[in-house]
């Protein structure tokens, strides 16, 4: 696991440099109930982007966009298991670095798999798990929308390693992502997942039953090669139309501009928040 989710220590990131467009939509996989809403047109951005597990202050945010390497941040909106203070994360910090041309990625780190090792402040159960589901979304949407990112952003979710072998522990997962999303899209957001090829990635990418499963997969595949097709592990008909995310390399300490911020690297070819 990367230092920057459920640690409490720095977590970073960063992906390939080309610009945000405008498309209609977007991947629609698995996206039965996005049907019945006229969605806003997606925000998608192809290349490069970083994020911290503190969102940096307004300096270095300038800073590393005047370096031009980066085109947009990551950044984590809510979760009972996020793992740093946002002293930084407000809406003027969002209007402001976007405003100067970074687009953003909010990350959700909510409930973690009833199988996962280590304590979590916040668990799935199979009890819980569509309750759970509902409630962290509505949160998820209720934190992004207060920092000025509008319907029609998608939500990364953020779920770590765990057993998918462990079929009761896998189903509780399943059931809880599946609640998540179907909430998301209720209040018109679109659903992203982050998790790693071996274990929570895969148990999205595999799945039989596609129903209310995100349609945005952010893989972990830590292989150092910056792309989201050539190492694509599944089906290449999934996932496409800029609904790809790809962490290729984990904790790479960089300075631009004089600030030094250690970072995950990724590819990026998938949707990006809508500031307003």
């Amino acid at each position: 696991m990367s230092k920057h989710r459920l640690s409490k220590k720095g977590r970073y990131i960063a992906w390939t440099t080309a610009g945000a467009v405008a498309v209609a939509g977007g991947l629609v996989l698995a996206q039965t109930s996005m049907a019945a809403t006229t969605w806003p047109a997606q925000k998608t951005f192809t290349g490069r982007a970083f994020d911290t597990c503190t969102a940096p202050s307004q300096a270095a945010m300038k800073a590393w966009k005047t370096d031009g390497y980066y085109g947009a941040a990551a950044v984590y909106v809510g979760g009972k298991n996020r793992g740093c203070a946002q002293p930084n994360l407000t809406a003027s910090w969002v209007k402001s670095v976007n405003a100067a041309g970074w687009k953003l990625i909010p990350i959700y780190v909510g409930a973690q798999p009833p199988c996962q090792s280590g304590s979590s402040p916040e668990k799935i159960t199979a009890a819980t798990a569509t309750a759970l589901g509902a409630s962290d979304a509505k949160d998820a949407v209720a934190k992004s929308a207060a920092l000025g990112m509008k319907a029609g952003s998608p939500i990364y979710l953020d779920m770590e390693a765990y057993t998918v072998t462990n079929t009761s522990c896998n189903n509780a997962v399943l059931t809880y992502v599946r609640s998540f999303t179907a909430t998301l899209r209720g209040k018109t957001y679109r659903a992203g997942y982050y998790g790693f090829t071996s274990s929570s990635a895969k148990a999205i990418a595999t799945a039989a039953n596609k129903t209310d499963l995100p349609g945005n997969l952010w893989y972990a595949l830590w292989d150092g090669k910056a792309s989201t097709t050539t190492d694509w592990p599944w089906d290449a008909k999934q996932f496409t139309d800029h609904s790809r995310g790809h962490q290729y390399t984990v904790n790479s300490k960089e300075s631009r501009k004089g600030y030094t911020i250690t970072v995950d690297r990724d590819s990026w070819d998938g949707p990006v928040a809508d500031i307003g």
